[in-house]
């Protein structure tokens, strides 16, 4: 990222910042104060990418902090595949991770951002986890563009997740997580889909799997607003605890302010003994 700012100005002074501001939160402003470099990717218009981008994120050293910030730009009529792993060595003391991801996705435009985070998850004590503090948030922009994320997840003692705005006109965002915790670790894996334009589609499916004394949250936000005409949204979340000191929460809120709109939420926690594990 660093490189490109040098090379295209013109670009991050119209959309770095603008999804995504440093008075969003603390750990956005933490971000924006102290990130050095990151990914920046923008596809022009009525270009495909013929292959996947492939980035890779590593916590190296002890006691330390990872900020990194990524934008990605799909101009008109493009498409884009983005795919994102994070690891990290096993220490005795915790890490943190505050990144910040921007998605802007124009007309007919598709971006596909899939994460897979194998942070250390630390002993049977908590220690040693990674705090994944992260801004993640994608804007479809302008009429039938679309945004989907996708994570795996499988490290980090506490993390929170994504969001997608709903401007364009028939614009779709997706939603699809699956999350693994053990030990100590909190995962929350929820979603905000925010809909503003008229025939607007979102989609939520998160899967998650708790076992030891860690603890997995849905929390999620559809909200509707009032001159959205036929928004759709359909969440499922199914959760299975292993073990009896397991936990699996879902907050989920609906904010509906217009009368057309269909909203679909079903929910699932299911219970597995250690011992019948031995059967699978």
């Amino acid at each position: 990222m660093s490189e490109a700012i040098e090379r295209y100005p013109d670009l991050f002074r119209k959309y770095l910042g603008k999804i995504v501001s440093y008075a969003d939160n603390y750990y956005a402003a933490l971000n924006a104060a102290v990130f050095i470099d990151g990914s920046f990717v923008y596809i022009h218009k009525d270009t495909k990418c013929p292959m996947k981008i492939l980035t890779d994120f590593r916590i190296n050293a002890k006691e330390t902090g990872q900020f990194e910030r990524t934008l990605i730009v799909a101009d008109d009529r493009s498409f884009v595949e983005y795919f994102k792993g994070c690891t990290s060595p096993s220490y005795d003391k915790n890490q943190l991770h505050s990144a910040v991801v921007e998605l802007h996705c124009n007309e007919e435009a598709e971006i596909k951002y899939s994460t897979i985070q194998n942070w250390d998850t630390g002993d049977e004590n908590g220690k040693g986890e990674i705090y994944n503090f992260v801004t993640k948030r994608g804007v479809c922009a302008s009429r039938k563009s679309k945004i989907s994320w996708t994570q795996v997840e499988t490290g980090p003692a506490i993390t929170w997740k994504y969001s997608v705005v709903l401007k364009g006109d028939d614009s779709v965002g997706e939603f699809y997580s699956v999350a693994s915790t053990n030990n100590f670790q909190q995962a929350d894996t929820g979603t905000k889909m925010i809909h503003k334009g008229n025939n607007t589609k979102s989609v939520i499916n998160s899967k998650s799997i708790s076992a030891g004394k860690s603890r997995t949250t849905y929390r999620g936000l559809v909200h509707v607003q009032s001159r959205a005409d036929n928004a759709r949204n359909s969440c499922q979340c199914d959760s299975m605890l292993i073990g009896d000191m397991s936990a699996a929460n879902t907050y989920h809120e609906i904010q509906v302010k217009g009368s057309s709109a269909r909203i679909e939420h079903e929910a699932s926690t299911s219970k597995i003994r250690e011992e019948e594990l031995f059967y699978f």
